[in-house]
């Protein structure tokens, strides 16, 4: 996520700081070099234009130049700007006064509408709420059957008839919603594969006659100033009230996330970040631009593990890496919360700093999937105490992992190391100690046989 962006930025920032004392002679020349950032990363050229201009008329001051610290001001102008380009604010969805609150949701077919849908219904039942999914889809072949199995795998119910008219089966979704309770109204409308004047048509028809409460549009990502050029159509003919950018994740320019809102107007309010049914988080602009400029998301990750970490299991852990009892049954049960949480590139993301430290594009979770099999392969007493594992239990481990030996002893040898170094993380930092001994770096990385390196050999020291 933004990765091309964030990079590029980093290295303007890097030669700002290099410069010592700032002119304007160098200052022209970050911005010159800001805005190439910008418009390589997609983002549309009035936009990036007129983010450049901003940044320069409170960089260029003489306030800025003699500051004691000159670069951090211009990542802080810098970051200020980002927020108030994306937002600025957390854009929340407003719920009727009288439930239940009905939110239409619109798009072009591919950009995930229906699975934005099920992820939507998931949000709302995590904050209390009693979602239901109604299929106005009636134009793509097996859009309605794609919900009803969404709603079967999120435990959400679905509303669809055996009619063609999308109207009528939007009307009927609302006393049936009063009948069962249902204070939130998620309508999946019909996708299109332009903008065209009869679909137009009949999304507004169906708009006018439930009349939504919010009106959301569905936009992928990584289709750039296609999605902002979409999403001003759209505008133009629904009013929308909000935006959710799917694929972000996948996303490494970024262009439609920092060109949209200021495009259309309208707040971009959700973002998928993942194809799980938990794959949806709020956006929030200050948040995003700390991430993009490599500051982190500490507040997105503390949240998350408040919904996926159990907090007596953690503290019983956190005793156990303290007195260093941590065993592979412990690491593994860990491992599933933090995976839980989402893909963990996007919560190593997160970390402040973590990015520069550590090569990120070649993080491999599939990786994991290999420890998981190793601890698999051992008996209860050697996932207890990993001590005792030898060579002939390494041979044997690696047989029922589908490993090699050498792999089981690497493995074995960083848990040990993460073992010592979660014992200092947690004693320095709680639960926050307990993410970073797990996540910062010391997850063990099992190196496939194609790519294992041979070991180094030591220099030996010259006698004088």
């Amino acid at each position: 996520m933004f990765e091309s962006l964030a990079a590029k930025l980093g290295d303007v920032f890097s030669r700002l700081r290099s410069r010592g004392l700032l002119t304007e002679e160098n200052m022209a020349e970050g911005m010159r070099q800001i805005r190439t950032a910008l418009l390589e990363a997609d983002v549309n050229y009035r936009v990036a234009r007129d983010f450049v201009q901003a940044v320069s008329e409170k960089a260029v001051g003489r306030q800025v130049i003699k500051s004691v610290s000159p670069a951090q001001q211009i990542v802080k102008i810098v970051h200020d700007e980002l927020v108030n380009l994306m937002g600025p604010g957390s854009a929340k969805l407003a719920m009727a006064d009288v439930p239940p609150t009905l939110i239409m949701v619109a798009g072009l077919q591919g950009t995930g509408k229906t699975s934005t849908c099920a992820k939507l219904g998931v949000h709302f039942r995590k904050r209390g709420h009693k979602p239901l999914l109604v299929a106005a889809d009636l134009q793509r072949p097996a859009a309605v059957e794609q919900l009803r199995v969404l709603g079967e795998q999120a435990g959400l119910p679905v509303y669809s008839e055996d009619d063609s008219d999308p109207v009528r089966v939007a009307n009927n979704s609302l006393p049936h919603a009063l009948r069962h309770g249902n204070d939130v109204v998620l309508l999946d409308t019909a996708g299109r594969l332009h903008v065209d004047p009869e679909m137009m048509a009949q999304v507004r028809d169906v708009a006018a006659a439930v009349s939504p409460h919010q009106i959301l549009l569905v936009a992928d990502a990584m289709t750039g100033q296609d999605a902002v050029n979409s999403a001003k159509e759209f505008n133009e003919q629904l009013e929308l009230t909000g935006l959710i950018l799917t694929k972000l994740d996948g996303d490494a320019r970024g262009g439609a996330a920092l060109s949209i809102k200021a495009v259309t107007g309208k707040p971009v309010v959700f973002v998928t970040t993942s194809e799980h049914l938990d794959g949806l988080e709020e956006f929030h602009p200050d948040r995003m631009a700390s991430r993009i400029l490599g500051m982190g998301d500490v507040v997105s990750l503390v949240e998350k593990a408040q919904e996926s970490v159990d907090v007596q299991q953690a503290a019983a852990l956190q005793e156990k890496i303290r007195k260093e009892k941590l065993g592979l049954d412990d690491f593994l049960s860990q491992l599933r919360q933090l995976r839980r949480m989402g893909p963990l590139k996007g919560l190593l993301e997160k970390i402040p700093g973590l990015g520069k430290s550590l090569p990120l594009d070649d993080f491999d979770e599939s990786e994991l999937s290999r420890v998981e099999a190793m601890i698999y392969s051992m008996t209860s007493q050697e996932r207890s105490d990993p001590d005792i594992i030898d060579a002939g239990r390494r041979r044997r481990i690696a047989t029922g992992s589908g490993t090699d030996p050498a792999e089981v002893a690497q493995f074995l040898k960083q848990f040990r190391q993460m073992r010592r170094a979660m014992k200092h993380a947690a004693l320095g930092g709680g639960m926050g100690g307990l993410l970073q001994g797990a996540m910062f770096g010391r997850v063990p990385k099992v190196k496939m046989r194609s790519k294992r390196l041979k070991p180094r050999r030591k220099k030996r020291s010259k006698r004088r």
